[in-house]
């Protein structure tokens, strides 16, 4: 009877009435303090409150039914579509919307209603990958920004991958300690791409060379990352360096000549399609016509397979060896090994040898000039 009187009054009382009546039922039905009949009668009047005409009545209710855990989910699903204002309240705050409610909010609506989603204080880890996929970058910051907000390895990745070239989200993506070292070769190589293609590098150092010290780069962290990477992670990181046309000859004798063994191994798997364990038996057998044979289904030509294969040896052999604080580098001492051969094939790569253990050189002169200044500050 007392909901009969309510909503004969709610028909002739004015808007401001109506909105502290709604917050009444609201508050009243949030901290149960109605009976399991009036509790029938509440819900009725709630839904009826959900057409009203102004926007004051609708955003009372939303207020006071936020965070209740147990407000029916069609009351809460109502109000998150709203108009703005009374849908932020609903999406932001209320716990009763689930996974799935999110993720079709998160698909079906726009930018708004995704950072609302995103800036929930929980966010699992289905719903952080769903905006992660369609999310615009605004959506992705406030997604990252989020200390709530769980993301998968793959959310981190599929982020990377979509929204690196911004500055702001490489920012983010890197302060996270739970980044993969996948990940990371990505946005190393969009950081890269985009100083190549400043105005102010290439007017500088020029563009061939712009484009040389960033390739150099690349390689370099690929190679640094790769030593703390996961076996996963690992080959995450070759088959995308394989696909863009990355995973070359000059890179895969850098793992060689710096002892990246792992990467090395992971790039031949890639290449060759053999499995794992069997190229790990043959890289390391020791044998020169079974590693040529490898490195041939890999996709190296005979002439470059059989210098390579000597590589692989030849680096064995100076990894287990102890050349008491000899002062040239695995990269020098191969080139003055090929350089020894009259093939053509030998010299490129003896040469390709010769700049590596030049550039090695040329970062421990900075390394030494740097300890210095430090020395003396």
């Amino acid at each position: 009877m007392i909901i009969q009187a309510f909503l004969r009054w709610v028909e002739t009382a004015k808007a401001s009435e109506r909105a502290s009546a709604a917050s009444a039922l609201g508050r009243a039905f949030a901290e149960a303090d109605v009976n399991g009949i009036d509790r029938q009668a509440v819900e009725m009047a709630m839904t009826f409150l959900l057409d009203d005409p102004s926007p004051k009545v609708r955003r009372s209710l939303a207020e006071a039914l936020a965070d209740c855990p147990i407000v029916p989910r069609s009351i809460i699903k109502a109000l998150a579509q709203d108009q703005p204002e009374i849908a932020y309240i609903a999406i932001s705050r209320s716990p009763v919307l689930n996974d799935d409610d999110l993720v079709d909010m998160a698909a079906d609506g726009g930018a708004e209603t995704r950072a609302l989603i995103a800036s929930r204080s929980a966010v699992s880890c289905a719903v952080a990958a769903a905006i992660a996929e369609i999310g615009g970058e605004e959506e992705v910051l406030i997604l990252l920004e989020n200390p709530g907000a769980r993301l998968s390895p793959g959310s981190l990745r599929r982020i990377a991958d979509r929204l690196g070239d911004s500055v702001a989200a490489r920012g983010l993506l890197l302060e996270r300690h739970d980044l993969p070292s996948d990940a990371r070769q990505t946005l190393a190589e969009k950081a890269g791409a985009a100083l190549a293609a400043s105005d102010l590098v290439r007017a500088v150092i020029g563009e061939d060379r712009a484009q040389r010290v960033v390739r150099e780069t690349c390689d370099a962290a690929a190679l640094t990352l790769s030593s703390a990477s996961a076996r996963e992670e690992l080959q995450r990181m070759v088959a995308a360096l394989r696909k863009t046309g990355r995973l070359t000859p000059a890179l895969l004798l850098t793992a060689l000549c710096s002892g990246r063994t792992e990467f090395f191994s992971a790039a031949i798997v890639d290449l060759s399609g053999v499995p794992e364990k069997r190229v790990r038996s043959i890289l390391s057998g020791g044998r020169f016509h079974s590693i040529r044979a490898l490195l041939e289904t890999a996709g190296l030509g005979r002439e470059v397979s059989g210098m390579f294969s000597e590589a692989v040896l030849f680096c064995q052999c100076e990894a287990d060896a102890d050349h008491d604080g000899a002062s040239l580098s695995v990269a020098a001492r191969l080139s003055d090994r090929l350089r020894r051969r009259s093939l053509g094939a030998y010299h490129a790569v003896a040469e390709l040898a010769e700049r590596l253990a030049f550039a090695e050189q040329r970062q421990r002169a900075r390394n030494y000039a740097l300890m210095l200044s430090r020395q003396a500050a």
